[in-house]
């Protein structure tokens, strides 16, 4: 089948008309690309073959805002079905080759082959609209990305500092693992939030999961438990292990004046458990 062409056609109207030969060399410089087109409108109702032509038809007709903004919309949908960077790489080079193809065949049909000048500022035109396009797309991916794993180590975090009521009146914190400067905000603001929510008057953090803090981390702990007492509720510390005492020690930086410290964990549950039974007894 050969190509349909009018010498009133413009080049959009030329593509356009031509879709389905489009389609066919731009399947045909993509190789792995075009096995998997199926598979991607499947998972992610994405239409790469429309998609394709819609940005050939932003660039020959230069419609760069709209070009920047379905480029900013794709960012955000190839990121959020994890569709990797190098699969888009691919298919919009594919895209270049097979727009430069149909102008090529365009000039000649038009017998408008030996304009170079004309040639030349297609090419700059053309180039330099894919290239924002491109450009645009990966910002736009990557901030989404960034945004996504934000809020997903955002919640991570929540839940990795569980504040448990063990009575009307008492919550314990137990905190593991290694404790770096997002955390520790994470944990400051939770504590804060909970201890009004639940109306907590003792909050016992047990420590023996953590084997240290760097100092900045210890005196970032210091001004939590200084938050604690400002919202009325006494801390108890428990389970504190040797090396991070020795830390401390170090680093002249002491939890005695905003928290009572304890052994274990057990042995003060027992304490405070026995003491709000008492009290809700009388």
């Amino acid at each position: 089948m050969e190509l349909t062409f009018n010498e009133r056609t413009s080049i959009a109207e030329f593509i356009t008309e031509n879709k389905q030969h489009f389609e066919k060399k731009l399947l045909s410089e993509a190789v792995n690309v075009a096995s998997k087109i199926k598979d991607i409108l499947k998972k992610g109702n994405i239409d790469l073959l429309v998609n394709a032509q819609r940005l050939v038809l932003y660039v020959v007709k230069q419609r760069e805002e709209e070009l920047v903004q379905f480029a900013n919309e794709e960012g955000i949908v190839w990121a959020k079905h994890s569709m990797t960077l190098a699969f888009k790489l691919e298919w919009v080079q594919a895209i270049r080759r097979t727009l430069w193809h149909f102008l090529y065949k365009y000039d000649q049909l038009s017998n408008n082959s030996n304009e170079l000048d004309r040639f030349y500022d297609l090419e700059k035109q053309i180039n330099e609209q894919l290239d924002q396009f491109l450009n645009t797309f990966f910002l736009s991916y990557s901030n989404y990305k960034d945004e996504l794993i934000s809020s997903q180590r955002k919640l991570v975090e929540h839940l990795s500092v569980p504040i448990i009521p063990v009575s009307p009146t008492v919550a314990v914190l137990p905190l593991i693992g290694m404790i770096d400067s997002y955390r520790i905000k994470t944990i400051e603001e939770k504590v804060l939030i909970d201890i009004a929510n639940l109306k907590v008057q003792t909050l016992i953090i047990d420590l023996s999961g953590i084997v240290n803090m760097e100092k900045d981390i210890l005196d970032h702990f210091q001004k939590v438990l200084s938050g604690v007492s400002l919202m009325g509720c006494e801390a108890v510390i428990t389970g504190i292990r040797p090396e991070l005492v020795r830390n401390m020690i170090h680093s002249g930086i002491s939890f005695t004046e905003k928290a009572d410290t304890r052994g274990t964990l057990q042995q003060t549950l027992k304490k405070y458990l026995n003491v709000d039974s008492t009290d809700n007894i009388m």
